[in-house]
């Protein structure tokens, strides 16, 4: 259904809306206009989730200027693919309304253990791990001595993603774990490092509380996202006392 929050067009993909939807997405505008801090709640399982999706994009197809970019922080891998599936339906009802979706590009970044697509690396279960091999092919030192002993093993993932993926932007769409490791099975790319890449140019970026909270992991990955940002922490009391970590300016 189409409605109009306080002026705001919304496209909503279903065809009922509970009171408590509308008075949340009424209250999230709010926030935007002010260019503020918003704390909300809603009761468990009266679609939160849609709700600041399909607000937060009509407000962004609507102030392009300024608003330029979701990010919406979750807690678990579930509720972040919980969250593509439902932005999914919102492009796909975007479509069915207008004749297409709007030219945005939505996709998860999560940790090499999530994203890697190597045959062995991928195999591990742990972590750390991961990480460790991850590096131990993709490092600099690595491929430089590669370039003299090619008994030296890199990552052809890697490699590949390197050489051609950072000339190329994803076509809009969102972009879920399975849909980045398939993309990138079919073009030989590193789906991680592709993600990595692709979420300072993505319209809305889908990840864990730690990339933008962690200051050693942010600094990483989030340190250049633009600051006409909105951020959504989802299920925010998960956070903890995070006081020591992130200050609000």
């Amino acid at each position: 259904m189409k409605l109009s929050v306080d002026g705001l067009l919304v496209y909503f993909p279903y065809d009922y809306i509970y009171p408590e939807q509308y008075a949340y997405m009424l209250e999230l505008k709010k926030g935007l206009d002010a260019k503020g801090h918003c704390l909300l709640e809603m009761p468990s399982g009266t679609g939160k989730t849609v709700s600041l999706l399909s607000l937060i994009v009509a407000y962004m197809i609507a102030n392009p200027l300024s608003v330029t970019k979701l990010i919406y922080c979750s807690r678990t891998v579930p509720e972040i693919e919980k969250v593509l599936e439902e932005l999914k339906k919102l492009m796909t009802y975007y479509e069915k309304e207008r004749g297409q979706a709007p030219k945005m590009v939505g996709l998860v970044l999560s940790s090499r253990k999530n994203m890697c697509i190597h045959p062995q690396v991928s195999k591990e279960r742990d972590g750390k791990i991961v990480d460790g091999r991850c590096h131990s092919l993709t490092a600099s030192y690595v491929r430089e001595r590669h370039n003299y002993d090619d008994s030296i093993p890199i990552c052809s993932f890697y490699e590949g993603f390197d050489i051609e993926g950072r000339e190329v932007q994803l076509e809009p769409g969102v972009y879920s774990l399975d849909d980045l490791k398939e993309y990138g099975q079919e073009r030989n790319w590193c789906p991680y490092f592709l993600a990595r890449y692709t979420i300072l140019h993505a319209n809305i970026v889908v990840y864990s509380y730690h990339y933008l909270l962690d200051p050693k992991i942010a600094d990483v990955v989030s340190k250049e996202l633009s600051r006409s940002s909105v951020v959504v922490f989802d299920e925010a009391h998960n956070i903890g006392n995070c006081r020591s970590v992130v200050q609000l300016e």
